[in-house]
């Protein structure tokens, strides 16, 4: 074999090593982003199973582990017995039924521990093989960041209810965390991409530059106001459809008015978030038609349909969980699918915006 050859079959193998790291690093970011969907998820059934206020401390080691003896369990249901919800609420609560709620934010800040561990360990093994490239370091540096920063806000949250008064955390505090997570996942999502996406299933066309824009914030200002209707229980005030308790105009439910009312009163945010649903049907719809006109790429092709099928399935599961939230067992699950199928549809327009973008030069 000639030097020329032996060349090529170097560079070609080095290539070749080069394209399978890279696709273990997304791989690995990909993991981090079905770990975050299962920790939004976990916390959605905290939330509507009103168990987020049952752990009063904040023991980042120790409180991976749960009570362990009958007298640890009883210390931390007499810490519970102090706040609001208890005394409001939940007074008739046996240790029973506090450990049915214990547990699940219990697990929602287990899981959220097992993340940080997933993605430090293959994060050092990654740089220590050199698979990482200088350029992506502190990206993912301020992704761990990020997620530490999710785990504050998750903390603070909870810590805003932990008083004599309220009966539950506030739905602005709840609204940041939720967001704040979603900006993770998608950051999460944007990198692995970069590690699995071949550059030529990417297809930068500018008229779709603002459109995609739109898309987006419609979706996250429905996301915000979704969060909005989960902090107010707002559903249950009217769970009705297509009328909202016979009315397509409905009155607030306080006296509050002005700008207050658009992030205060259950009513109005309810009428909000449906009125953004439709809207973002019909944006999508034209999003969809559009991209349809253009010559598109295997990639492209293959998933162009997966954000109108989404937001279909989203609005149908949003009116089920409307009709559903008086019952609460019905409600976590219809609420928790709705959480879930929103997170689906995110990511398909990260996908689609990824796939599409287009950067002046």
């Amino acid at each position: 074999m000639n030097q020329a050859a032996c060349n090529t079959f170097a560079y070609h193998m080095e290539k070749k090593l080069s394209g399978n790291s890279e696709k273990k690093v997304g791989y690995w970011l990909l993991t981090g982003v079905v770990m975050i969907m299962v920790q939004v998820v976990l916390g959605g059934i905290t939330r509507l199973t009103g168990s987020g206020l049952s752990i009063t401390e904040w023991a980042p080691i120790l409180g991976a582990f749960p009570p362990m003896n009958d007298q640890s369990w009883q210390e931390a249901f007499d810490k519970y017995k102090q706040i609001g919800q208890y005394k409001h609420i939940n007074f008739d609560f046996t240790l029973s039924d506090f450990k049915s709620i214990y547990f699940w934010e219990w697990l929602h800040r287990l899981w959220g521990r097992l993340i940080g561990l997933v993605f430090i360990f293959p994060f050092i093994y990654f740089l220590y093989k050199k698979m990482i490239g200088r350029k992506m370091i502190i990206p993912l540096i301020i992704l761990f960041l990020l997620g530490g920063l999710q785990a504050a806000i998750g903390w603070i949250m909870v810590k805003s209810g932990l008083n004599k008064d309220d009966v539950s955390v506030d739905h602005m505090r709840l609204c940041i965390h939720f967001i704040a997570a979603l900006i993770l996942l998608c950051y999460n999502f944007w990198f692995a991409l970069q590690f699995l996406v071949p550059q030529q299933e990417r297809l930068p066309v500018r008229k779709m530059h603002k459109l995609n824009l739109l898309v987006f914030f419609i979706l996250v200002l429905q996301l915000i106001y979704g969060a909005f209707m989960a902090g107010l229980k707002a559903g249950s005030f009217a769970p009705t459809w297509p009328t909202m308790n016979g009315s397509w105009w409905p009155e607030p439910t306080t006296n509050s008015g002005g700008l207050s009312n658009i992030v205060n009163d259950p009513i109005t945010v309810q009428f909000i978030h449906r009125s953004l649903a439709y809207l973002l049907l019909i944006v999508i719809i034209i999003w969809t038609l559009t991209i349809r006109k253009i010559p598109l790429p295997g990639w492209l092709k293959k998933t162009g349909n997966l954000p109108l099928i989404l937001v279909l399935f989203q609005l149908i599961l949003g009116i089920a969980t409307v009709l559903n939230s008086p019952d609460k067992k019905e409600l976590v699950w219809w609420g928790v699918s709705h959480q879930f199928v929103a997170m689906l549809l995110l990511l398909s327009i990260t996908w689609m915006y990824y796939l599409l973008l287009y950067r002046r030069k």
